[in-house]
This record gives C-alpha cells, structure tokens and sequence, in this order.
C-alpha cells in the first residue's frame, strides 16, 4: 500500500518547514488599542483561530491592560483543549502577572500528553489492521482520523501529512470535499495560503458542490489566499461573492463580520465607481454581511457619495481594530493609501481648477501634505493636472475635445473611402464574372 501513497506524500514536503503564524508575519509596531473589546471579539470565533487571534492582539497592542486580558481568555480557552504547546506559550507570555493560577499546569500537561501517546498507539495499530484488510474506506477514516488527532493537539505538520494521505483513498464527493475543507483549514493555521488556493480549486472541480455553505466557506477561504498575496481586487471579488448563509458555520477561520470588512475594504481599494455600485452598494447578499458592521456600510456610502472627509473619518476610527486583525495587519496602510488615492482622483476629476486649501480641509490634512500626494499621483499618470505653487490651484490637463473630434472624423472618412473602394472592386469582378473565367482556364 505504500505505493498508493505516493502521489499524497509527495505534497507532504513541501510543507515540512512551515513556520508558525507569527513568525510568518514578523514583528510589527505596536498600536493603540482602547477601541477593541476583546471579549466580543473573542466570540466571534472558536478553535485554533480564536487563541491565536488572542496571542496576536496580545503580541501587537500598546495596552498593558488589553494584552492580559486578551491572555488571560487564551490561557482559558486553551485549557478547553488537549494543546500542550500553546499552553506552555500563553504561560510564558502571561510570565506571572496573572497569579499562580495561570502558571505552568504541570499535572494537566503530563496527563495531556499520557492519553496522547496512548491514543496515538491506539490509532497507530487500527491504521495498521484497515491497510492489512486492504479496505479504503477504512483506511481513509483512519488517515482522517489522525488528522483529527493531531490537529487538536496543535501538531499542523503532521495534521496536514495526515488529511493528504487520504486522498488516494478518496471514493466519492463528497470524501473530497472533506479532505480539501480539512487541508484548507490547516494550511491557513500554518499561513501556507499556497496549499489554499490549490485545495480550494480541487474542491470546486469535484462534482456535486452544491451546498451553499461548503461554496461559501471555500469563497471566504481563497478569498484570504487572494488578500495574503496582495491580489486586493481577486480577494474582494471573492468575498462579495461569498452567500450570507455562511452565518455563523465558519468561525473556526473567519467571522462573517470580516467578511464585510475584508470585502469592504479592499473592494474601496480596487473598484470603480460602476463596479463599486453594481457589485458593493446594490449586491442584496453582500448587504447581509455590511449591516453587521456598519462603519463598514456607512464608509462605502460616503466614498460612493463623495462624502471623503466622512469616509476618511470612518477609516480612521477602524484603524487601530484593523491593525489588531490577523489577516489584515499587513495590509491596512496599502489599503488606506490606495483608498485615499482613489478619493483624490475622484475628487479632482470633474473639475478645471482646485483650490488646495478648500481641499486639503476636505481631506483632513494640511496643503503641503496635499501638495505631496498630488505631486506623487501626476508622476505616476493617474492625474492629467499640473499644480500652480504660488497660488495653490491644481489646474487639470482636459484634452483638446475639438480637435479629437476633427481626428475622429477624418479616420472615419477613411475607413469609409477605403471600404467603398473595396466595394466597388467586389462588384466589377461579379460584373465581368471574373472568378468563373479563371475557374473555366485551371
């Protein structure tokens, strides 16, 4: 049977050295944090994610108060659980500021890591009896089963190798589903979004993927995969697409508050006003998600109603909570910056000349600020405009209408002097029965 493993155990190392998802996304300055409520936050997701969430706002946030507390629910979360590394991490990370209580439970780990070598045994010799017998789908469970077995002890690696391997033992749709939705969830834990995007691909193609919520979890899924590789237009598509009875059924990676905002946000940052019309303001499924962040819903009015000082408000409030966001941490200054380029843009767009200072004031900054950004936008051709220095006017550069008009009308007077000459040819060869002549010679 080691045969029939060949192709699963392929993909298994290519993940032998992923990393933790921390490490992955390296050291970040702090940020305040006043704003955030970490025990709603906290709610909003279970599993895995809900702790490392925890430890991440704990590792990013300024505030000696919110990092204990975000600890301390860690600490209690992760007892729920048989994951002795992680409670060794949060105990390290708590280093005594909670009290005995939340020191380093030796007994409970000992105890933990017992029944874990017995189970692993156990499931050791059952594995070995369903490859003796040659049946797959007992061999299938038993892979499956061991995934399920190290995951919740927080060994990824081995929970990957484990949900690969039964691949080749796969007999139905619905098995492969399975194993993709598991692969999936792993590799977004290890931040080996590669993985992702392939499994969620391998999923799509299977036959009979018609559940609303298993589409939705793998739309949400390749969505993070599109925002982890800065694909922001990719990423919000897919989170637009995203059907609101996901609900509550995925909170184990994402909550359907994020995918408003993750949607949102980078939709702000890549569409245009038609695309940001038809497929954010009217998408009636999308709307299920923004109402339950209204910020969200209230800021994407405003930009769409050139409402920029609002808008930019808005941002500007959700900042601190975003850069307390696993997924999104990374991203929110290009985000911010790309969104407030496109404002600029937009702004300037209808008209001949602007007041610098009339718009510095809408754009909450001042006019040498303001002057900067427009300097960098004419540079890089996203403005046709110049700047006055000495008056502050912004002049935009329109295009000589009549003069585009006088050089449309010529090129269509020759493609119409030229078509006519064609037809005219066309007809005096019918005329004289040019093409029989030749035919009746050959």
């Amino acid at each position: 049977m080691e045969d029939d493993e060949g192709g699963a155990m392929a993909e298994e190392a290519i993940v032998a050295n992923g990393g933790e998802e921390e490490e992955r996304r390296g050291s970040k300055a702090m940020v305040s944090s006043e704003q955030i409520d970490v025990e709603a936050y906290a709610a909003l997701y279970t599993g895995h994610t809900k702790v490392i969430r925890l430890f991440f706002i704990a590792d990013h946030c300024g505030n000696e108060a919110v990092q204990v507390e975000a600890l301390r629910m860690a600490h209690d979360e992760i007892k729920k659980t048989e994951n002795t590394q992680l409670h060794r991490e949060v105990v390290q990370k708590i280093g005594g500021r909670l009290g005995p209580e939340y020191g380093l439970d030796q007994a409970w780990v000992d105890a933990i890591e017992h029944r874990f070598q017995l189970k692993k045994d156990k499931l050791e010799n059952e594995l070995s009896g369903y490859k003796t017998n040659l049946i797959k789908e007992s061999i299938r469970m038993g892979f499956n089963d061991f995934g399920d077995f190290y995951y919740a002890h927080g060994h990824l690696g081995e929970a990957f190798k484990s949900y690969v391997r039964t691949r080749d033992y796969c007999t139905s749709s619905k098995h492969i589903i399975h194993m993709c939705l598991n692969v999936i969830l792993v590799s977004i834990e290890m931040g080996q979004f590669m993985h992702v995007s392939n499994y969620v691909g391998k999923a799509e193609q299977t036959p009979e993927v018609q559940d609303p919520i298993i589409v939705a979890k793998l739309r949400c899924a390749l969505g993070l995969a599109h925002l982890e590789a800065k694909h922001y237009k990719l990423a919000a598509r897919k989170f637009l697409d995203t059907n609101p009875e996901l609900g509550n059924n995925y909170t184990e990676v994402i909550a359907p508050q994020d995918v408003a905002t993750y949607g949102g946000l980078c939709a702000l940052a890549c569409f245009d006003r038609t695309e940001l019309k038809n497929k954010v303001i009217d998408n009636i499924n999308f709307r299920n998600f923004l109402e339950l962040v209204p910020e969200i819903r209230e800021l994407i009015h405003d930009f769409y109603a050139s409402r920029y000082a609002s808008c930019l408000e808005y941002l500007e409030n959700l900042k601190p909570n975003l850069l307390l966001d696993i997924h999104l941490h990374d991203h929110v200054e290009t985000l911010y910056d790309q969104i407030r380029h496109k404002a600029i843009i937009q702004y300037t767009h209808p008209f001949i000349s602007v007041d610098l200072h009339t718009m510095a004031s809408a754009f909450k900054t001042t006019v040498a600020g303001l002057q900067k950004e427009l300097e960098a936008l004419i540079t890089d051709n996203q403005i046709q405009a110049r700047i006055d220095s000495h008056n502050k006017i912004l002049y935009a550069r329109h295009a000589d209408q009549r003069n585009t008009t006088f050089q449309r009308v010529l090129q269509n007077g020759s493609e119409f002097e030229r078509e006519v000459h064609a037809m005219l040819l066309r007809a005096n060869l019918i005329k004289h029965e040019y093409t029989n002549r030749a035919s009746k010679k050959l």
